[in-house]
């Protein structure tokens, strides 16, 4: 924009200087072969009264004297019996008119032939001075220059002020840009400074006011999550002492079961509130540093159960745009259910690669029975005696990251995942919205008190 603005100006005072310059430079060569001829007109009319009141002689030694003061070529011609012409073109004749007396100025091809006739007691003296085009436009070309180096002063004057003028302008769009690009990447803090035109304060304040009441919905959902979490832990301790005042060991341990599921699932909820805005907005993680460690975490429990763990990662990182505590909770989903529903022994397979599209494909299979329908993405609904929550989850999270999650059967003879993600987006140069953003230790005060 300041660019374009600058090159508008500057091209708009081109062609105000041009329509100036050209007519100015054009009536300044009129004005300058007007006042030569006026001149010249001058010098032969005194030349010719001088001429019809003397004699020839005296002409000549007044030529002599005073010739090169005079501008042109004069030539002198007197009446008959006078005497020869006295000038360099004494050869060429002399119209007819002029000889009746008639003072003539003859202009052609850009010179100009001035005749001045005086007639005296013995006849018609005539004075001819032939001017030359230089002549005719001498001081026109250093006026000129003059005049184009006072258009190229105003052109660069006026692309200075442009350029200024575009920078004020564009330097608060640059800033709101990249304060949005700032809320985008979750710093909620973040503001933008009210300056500039007045259209640009107004976006400006309306943004500000946007980011305020984001930062207050998120802020207000997250403690009421949280304070719900904390509400959850009082029924779960009663329902594990009820649970452990069961005499039948079979549903004491079952119920045991379901109060710990029911504890890690407050616990990941709470958990998960008190993570920061930012991690969850601007949520980006290399995918196969994530799932090279889950898989290290889980292989004690697949050698402990004779189960092969395959894990094929790719050699560079794969940044997918999902927050790391997500995607671990994805892997963990994932090969928990593999342990959970398969017998021991079944092998396992966890591969990472990327698309030629830049989309990075998690793929969990086993060997075991497959998945008994496709209904065991939905939430609270399962075939095989769980919670139905952990594919719904893996869903959820995948959606989440702008990828979808696809269900298959497995080159093992059992189930296959294919969890895809999408890329994460490249990191945006943050200079100019470091300098907008007040407020981080505030921030950073408020995730603690939640914390």
């Amino acid at each position: 924009m300041r660019w374009r603005l600058t090159l508008l100006v500057a091209a708009t005072t081109s062609a105000v200087v041009l329509a100036f310059l050209i007519p100015l430079a054009l009536l300044l060569r009129s004005l300058a072969a007007e006042r030569s001829i006026a001149r010249v007109t001058t010098d032969a009319q005194n030349l010719a009264a001088f001429s019809a009141a003397t004699d020839r002689d005296a002409v000549a030694q007044e030529l002599r004297d005073n010739g090169k003061r005079r501008l042109g070529t004069t030539t002198v011609f007197f009446p008959s019996g006078g005497g020869d012409p006295i000038g360099d073109d004494a050869a060429e004749p002399l119209p007819d008119r002029v000889r009746q007396g008639m003072a003539v100025t003859d202009r052609s091809n850009g010179a100009a032939t001035v005749y001045v006739p005086a007639v005296g007691t013995g006849g018609t003296t005539v004075v001819r001075t032939k001017i030359s085009s230089a002549e005719l436009s001498r001081g026109v070309g250093r006026a000129t220059g003059i005049l184009a180096g006072l258009g190229a002063v105003m052109l660069c004057v006026s692309a200075v002020a442009a350029d200024a003028l575009g920078r004020r302008v564009s330097r608060p769009i640059r800033e709101l840009a990249a304060a949005a690009d700032s809320l985008h990447d979750g710093d909620l803090e973040t503001r933008v400074p009210e300056r500039g035109p007045p259209e640009v304060v107004a976006m400006s304040r309306a943004l500000n006011r946007l980011a305020t009441r984001i930062e207050q919905l998120l802020i207000s959902e997250r403690e009421s999550v949280a304070d719900l979490s904390h509400r959850l832990r009082t029924p779960v301790t009663a329902l594990r002492l009820d649970a452990e005042s069961i005499t039948d060991p079979e549903m004491a341990e079952r119920l045991d079961q379901h109060v710990a599921h029911l504890e890690r699932t407050v616990d990941a909820v709470l958990r998960d509130a008190r993570r920061p805005v930012r991690s969850t907005v601007a949520a980006r993680c290399d995918v196969g540093a994530v799932v090279g460690e889950r898989v290290t975490f889980w292989s004690a429990l697949a050698e402990e159960q004779n189960r092969r763990l395959g894990i094929h990662l790719p050699a560079h990182p794969t940044w997918a745009r999902i927050d790391q505590v997500d995607l671990t909770d994805v892997v963990d989903v994932l090969i928990d259910n593999v342990f959970a529903h398969t017998e021991e022994g079944v092998p396992l397979e966890v591969s990472v690669t990327e698309t030629p599209s830049r989309e990075i494909m998690l793929v969990v299979e086993d060997g075991g029975p497959g998945l008994p329908g496709a209904d065991v993405v939905t939430r609270g609904l399962s075939l095989v005696g769980s919670s139905g929550l952990g594919l719904d989850i893996v869903r959820r999270a995948t959606i989440a990251s702008g990828g979808r999650l696809e269900l298959g059967r497995s080159q093992l003879g059992g189930a296959k995942i294919r969890v895809v993600l999408g890329a994460a987006e490249r990191r945006a140069d943050s200079r100019e919205w470091k300098r907008a953003r007040p407020g981080r230790r505030r921030r950073r005060r408020r995730e603690q008190r939640m914390a």
